[in-house]
């Protein structure tokens, strides 16, 4: 069991700071931090991660959206969400064959999922809370369990030993992303892909007039 405690504060004592960061993006805090001043290092692990995607989004910018989405929270919330399906994957078999479920789930409007959907429902993340709002896509984002994660890391290793030799740097990486993000793959419409591809090439929009 002290193994076990000593494994676990190890592996995550080095995100803490992070995890402080993504603690605050959850509703059940936002009462706590009316009656106090925000900490001065409010959000400067998270904003490492998210200047790649916008480099707008510092640690004072993403304070400045949070404080004001927090003290507005109690009136967006009294406006009620409909259910929503969240997708998730299940193993079939031992080949690695996954199928997608789709669940319906309650808004409760004391999560961060509901946060995200309110900011969607309002169209906030467009301009007013813009970095807020990407900030809770990449909290929904992250593989909080050690399944998802493993599974990540299996496919990971399957495709480096298998196709590295195989294929280009640019290639292999879209090879990854799918193989990880099964999920989402499965949800586009192949339609929709090959007209895609075809306004990139004027040979294959030829012959798909």
């Amino acid at each position: 069991m002290d193994t076990a405690t000593e494994t676990l504060h190890r592996r995550f004592l080095g995100h803490g700071t992070l995890y402080a960061d993504l603690a605050f993006l959850d509703p059940r805090n936002f009462t706590q931090l009316e009656s106090s001043s925000l900490p001065p290092l409010m959000f400067q692990e998270l904003s490492k991660c998210l200047l790649r995607f916008d480099s707008e989004a510092t640690a004072e910018n993403l304070q400045c959206e949070f404080s004001n989405f927090a003290l507005q929270w109690e009136k967006l919330k009294m406006y009620p969400l409909d259910e929503y399906k969240v997708k998730r994957l299940e193993d079939k078999n031992e080949d690695g064959g996954v199928e997608i479920r789709c669940k319906e789930c309650p808004s409760c409007n004391e999560c961060p999922l509901c946060c995200y959907q309110i900011l969607r429902r309002f169209n906030l993340t467009s301009n007013a809370y813009h970095l807020l709002g990407l900030a809770y896509k990449f909290l929904l984002t992250l593989s909080i369990t050690q399944a998802a994660c493993e599974r990540t890391f299996s496919l990971l290793k399957f495709i480096k030993t298998r196709l590295r030799s195989k294929l280009s740097q640019e290639h292999l990486e879209a090879f990854m992303l799918m193989a990880t993000e099964r999920d989402m793959l499965f949800s586009l419409d192949s339609d929709v892909i090959i007209d895609t591809v075809a306004e990139k090439s004027e040979l294959f929009t030829k012959l798909l007039l």
